[in-house]
């Protein structure tokens, strides 16, 4: 079904895609702030606040341990915010299936609801509808989201948290970036563009408490008798 909650808006318009392949110590990802395929930082940060919002529109607590979110967009006139396809969280325990991290999730959803009502793309339409959305993620994706990602040539893919920030905050990553994915993933036909570390000052705290009993909880949630963070029940 298609979530609509407070991110929700009505436009589409598809436009075209581009990726620059970069080399990550040589050639940084654009800064965050810039107006990147005519969408201004404003836009971004209200679309990554929405895969915040995710998490409690999906689960029982605003600040889920695995804090990992998206929502895919279709951006209109750049004068507009976009239209919210769908969304998804890391389900990966929920449902038993360790694949399912928050991207694969989401584009698993976006795929249904793609072919259901008031859509109702056929499943060859559907997988071409994906070149004209945006995937915003709380977190950079691991490598197998990341190929997901390029395989469904995404018009863009932004994500919040990097994953050597997560690193550092003691999550257990495979120590593959998304440029470099991106980097071995120039044969495909259809391109995506790259942006990280979108809105990160308020996507950080979502994983920055599981592994330090110091760090403060995201906003709307305090830590419960298991030192857990917990939503804050007014």
């Amino acid at each position: 079904m298609l979530f609509s909650f407070w991110c929700s808006s009505t436009d589409q318009l598809p436009s075209r895609s581009f990726y620059q392949v970069q080399h990550l110590a040589q050639q940084p990802l654009p800064s965050p702030q810039l107006t990147i395929n005519s969408i201004p930082y404003p836009t971004r940060a209200h679309w990554m606040r929405c895969a915040t919002a995710a998490l409690a529109e999906l689960s029982p607590s605003p600040c889920p341990f695995s804090a990992f979110a998206s929502v895919i967009v279709n951006h209109t006139d750049p004068s507009s915010l976009g239209d919210l396809i769908c969304i998804g969280i890391n389900s990966a325990s929920a449902l038993g299936n360790p694949t399912l991290h928050g991207e694969i999730a989401t584009i698993n959803n976006c795929s249904e609801i793609l072919q259901a009502s008031p859509f109702g793309l056929s499943p060859a339409e559907a997988v071409v509808a994906f070149r004209s959305l945006s995937l915003y993620t709380t977190a950079e994706a691991c490598p197998m989201c990341a190929g997901a990602i390029r395989w469904a040539s995404f018009r863009e893919y932004i994500y919040g948290t990097s994953i050597t920030t997560l690193i550092k905050l003691g999550w257990g990553q495979i120590r593959v970036s998304s440029i470099e994915i991106f980097e071995k993933s120039f044969d495909l036909p259809y391109q995506t563009t790259l942006l990280g570390n979108v809105l990160a000052n308020e996507t950080d705290p979502y994983f920055s408490w599981q592994f330090n009993p110091e760090a403060s909880c995201p906003q709307g949630c305090v830590r419960g008798n298991s030192n857990r963070c917990i939503r804050h029940m007014m």
